[in-house]
């Protein structure tokens, strides 16, 4: 920078003739000299930020430990560059140094690039995983499920970002609840300590305290590089997530980042509007599978009841009634009975005649007569018992069925009626829940209400003429709204507050004679 040191030695005093250089000339003369003094450079660094915008041309910072240096690359060189940059890449970038007048920054024009290493923070971080790793922070049996219904979020992030105003938007889309905002700072020295500590300190919260315990703890922030996210990464974070009792969602960054809190939490969103989608359901959805349920409960119970009915119709219809057990052998009976009396008959006949034509011995026929009376005896005797158990066996087994039918049916009728009283116990529940949602939802609307109807008090037209404004009308009585039309015509009438009108009439206008109709007295006219 020769001519900028010639110029500060040789300049003279304030006050004197010095010359005086413009910001374009002074540019120029700052990038002659970065551009003379360092035309071929060979820079080691490793790679920060990379940004690839439509036009085709490659932003990337090379950093160490110490300072930045803005790089790019142009579209032409770009396409044939072997390999690409990559954040936390370390590489070799050669090319020249150049200004950016338009922004009064340096940067590096780099036409070719070298891989040289992971990067010393890829490293480290890539040791710090693997090392929290070992100790299982980072294990499947250490994650949570999520609350099905969380009735209190806490959400730690910043409260000026639009990450928390896109979560309470997303939450009061889908089912609104209570959240509770612990204010941290996401990036920078502080970031990490503060995290921690609140992560530590909701979990401290004791269950029905002045502040409420939260079921679900959302981690969230916007996209950044790494180094900007770098405070997830610390180990401090990562012990608190891994030890908090309360479930834990981890929406640090894009989709594309990924932290040590990532590892660590018991489930990761990409996004934080990811965050509360998972966090809590939909209420709709809620109310029309109640709905559903409540329908599908009602047919169970229909169906539950109904079938046993008609199974013990079935039954009763495939067993027959018992006189049908008895109508064959009753007309069986009936028929031997006809037939028996013509045999007897016959028998007579024939035993008188021989009887007639051999006279028997008295006794003789008395024993004979015994013996057949004792037969006749015994076979109406086998022939009751018989008839008895023919109708006795199929008695029990109608009983038997009978008892078996009684008791499947009490125990269908019970296992219906106590999941009718479980489900409407559910039902009981999920209706309070859901009329205290509806009451806090007709709640904010009128708030919201009440709030428009002050503005519109606030803006409306008597408000503003009570502020000094005044509406000027012709003798059309239309808005007269630019000077041109107000010099054209013949007659203004003014409005102001309190219903006060003022007739004027411009200069040059053309003086009308006509009857004046006498003002009111709270109004003043001017001609």
């Amino acid at each position: 920078m020769d001519l900028l040191d010639d110029d500060i030695e040789d300049a003279p005093e304030p006050g004197s003739n010095a010359h005086e250089f413009t910001v374009s000339e002074l540019s120029g003369a700052v990038k002659r000299s970065i551009e003379d003094q360092f035309g071929r450079v060979r820079v080691r660094a490793e790679v920060g930020r990379v940004s690839r915008p439509g036009s085709g041309h490659l932003y990337f910072d090379l950093k160490d430990d110490r300072a930045v240096l803005a790089a790019v690359t142009w579209k032409g060189q770009a396409a044939r560059l072997i390999q690409r940059p990559e954040e936390g890449m370390e590489i070799i970038a050669t090319g020249r140094l150049t200004t950016f007048p338009g922004q009064s920054k340096y940067q590096m024009i780099v036409d070719q690039i070298e891989p040289a290493g992971a990067g010393a923070l890829m490293a480290m971080l890539d040791r710090r995983r693997k090392a929290l790793a070992a100790e299982g922070l980072f294990d499947q049996d250490r994650k949570r499920p999520l609350p099905f219904l969380p009735r209190v979020i806490a959400v730690v992030t910043s409260p000026s970002g639009a990450v928390i105003r896109d979560i309470l938007h997303r939450l009061r889309d889908r089912f609104p609840t209570h959240v509770l905002i612990w204010p941290v700072a996401v990036q920078g020295e502080g970031c990490a300590p503060q995290v921690s500590a609140a992560i530590r300190g909701l979990n401290a919260l004791a269950p029905g305290g002045p502040v409420p315990r939260p079921d679900l703890i959302i981690v969230a922030r916007g996209g950044g590089s790494l180094e900007d996210l770098w405070g997830f990464n610390e180990e401090a974070v990562v012990r608190a997530a891994a030890d908090s009792a309360i479930p834990l969602i981890s929406a640090v960054g894009h989709e594309t980042d990924t932290t040590l809190i990532d590892f660590a939490a018991d489930r990761r969103a990409p996004t934080p509007t990811a965050a509360a989608e998972m966090a809590v359901p939909v209420r709709a959805d809620l109310a029309a599978r109640l709905a559903e349920a409540g329908a599908r409960m009602a047919r169970s119970q229909a169906q539950g009841l109904q079938r046993p009915r008609q199974r013990l119709r079935d039954l009763a219809r495939a067993m027959g009634r018992p006189s049908a057990l008895t109508d064959g052998a009753r007309q069986r009976l009936d028929l031997q009975g006809a037939r028996l009396e013509p045999a007897l008959r016959q028998t007579v006949r024939a035993r008188r005649d021989r009887l007639a034509g051999r006279p028997m011995p008295a006794a003789t026929l008395r024993q004979f007569t015994a013996a057949k009376r004792h037969g006749l005896d015994r076979a109406a005797t086998r022939l009751d018992m018989a008839r008895a158990r023919r109708l006795d066996r199929p008695r029990d087994r109608l009983s038997h069925l009978q008892e078996r039918l009684d008791s499947s049916l009490r125990r269908v009728e019970a296992t219906a009626r106590r999941a009718i009283v479980t489900q409407h116990a559910r039902l009981a529940e999920l209706d309070l829940r859901l009329v205290a949602g509806l009451r806090r939802g007709q709640v904010q609307r009128q708030e919201a209400i009440e709030r428009l109807d002050r503005m519109r008090l606030s803006l409306g037209p008597e408000e503003t003429l009570q502020r000094g404004f005044v509406i000027v009308r012709g003798p059309d009585k239309r808005v007269i709204t630019s000077p041109e039309a107000a010099a054209q015509a013949p007659r203004l009438d003014l409005h102001f507050a309190g219903d006060r009108h003022v007739a004027v009439r411009p200069e040059g206008a053309p003086d009308k004679p006509r009857r004046r109709k006498p003002a009111p007295p709270d109004q003043k006219t001017l001609i």
